[in-house]
């Protein structure tokens, strides 16, 4: 019987990032299935790297690590071969080769790509914008916003607005509600900062249906009716006819390849 899902340990004596995006970039190519990751990070001990190989041996789980201090990266190499654990050196084989073609060693430091230059300082404001203008609930960011995201509940606006702001684009997103009438700041934005998130009804009561689940609803709320589902999406698309902007069908994308396609828009 096939796995459904995959549990993935990233192991770092950093913050982690990069083995993470590296693993949601690749586990993009197997949606639907699931990749559960579990971060570790600011691994400097043997004895946490053992304590996270129980784990990942428990789960039958697959660890992917970016250790760059040598005596770690070559502890845990030898010691999840040792357990029969399936283990990815993302960043060392990489280094390897560059210290060979440099003709130096490499400084072996831990976090020196989150350095506080003024790229970080920049990612850090877009984040904080992002959370203070998540959900239009303060309508003033639509104005100071270079992407301004719409569409209606569960089109993944909060988190690809997270993944934009990694980025370092300040991002505010509106939600689109027959009952309620959208922002008048909306329709005075260029229509080029404008992106309206669309999805298939089926995914989009699939969505839903997990959400009431989630929350301990009967599946039967009028959330998640298709009739009600028929209804936003037929009044959510006048809207963004109205704007003039450009709409994404997010229908089985992950949100990654999502800003992908924001991103290309706006460089054009």
């Amino acid at each position: 019987m096939e796995a459904t899902s995959v549990t993935v340990y990233v192991v770092s004596d950093s913050a982690g990032d990069t083995g993470e995006l590296a693993v949601r970039a690749a586990a993009a190519q197997f949606h639907p299935l699931k990749v559960q990751i579990r971060r570790a990070g600011f691994i400097q001990r043997e004895a946490a790297i053992d304590a996270v190989l129980e784990a990942a041996q428990s789960e039958s789980a697959v660890v992917l690590y970016t250790l760059v201090i040598d005596a770690l990266r070559a502890y845990m190499a030898s010691e999840s071969a040792r357990r029969g654990i399936s283990a990815i050196d993302l960043l060392g084989p990489l280094i390897d080769q560059m210290e060979q073609r440099f003709g130096c060693q490499s400084r072996h430091e831990p976090g020196l790509n989150h350095v506080l230059d003024a790229g970080y300082f920049r990612k850090v404001e877009a984040v904080e914008f992002a959370v203070r203008y998540d959900d239009a609930r303060d309508v003033t960011g639509v104005s100071k916003a270079d992407i301004v995201l719409t569409g209606v509940s569960r089109t993944s606006k909060t988190p690809l607005s997270m993944v934009l702001a990694h980025r370092t684009y300040k991002v505010a997103n509106v939600p689109l509600v027959p009952e309620l009438t959208p922002p008048r700041e909306l329709f005075l934005v260029p229509k080029t900062k404008i992106f309206g998130l669309t999805i298939r009804p089926d995914a989009l009561n699939a969505i839903r249906v997990e959400r009431l689940k989630a929350l301990g609803l009967p599946n039967t709320a009028s959330y998640a009716t298709a009739e009600r589902i028929q209804q936003e999406l037929e009044y959510a698309h006048g809207i963004m006819k109205k704007l003039g902007c450009v709409i994404i069908d997010v229908s089985n994308k992950a949100v990654e390849e999502t800003a992908s396609l924001i991103m290309e828009r706006l460089e054009k």
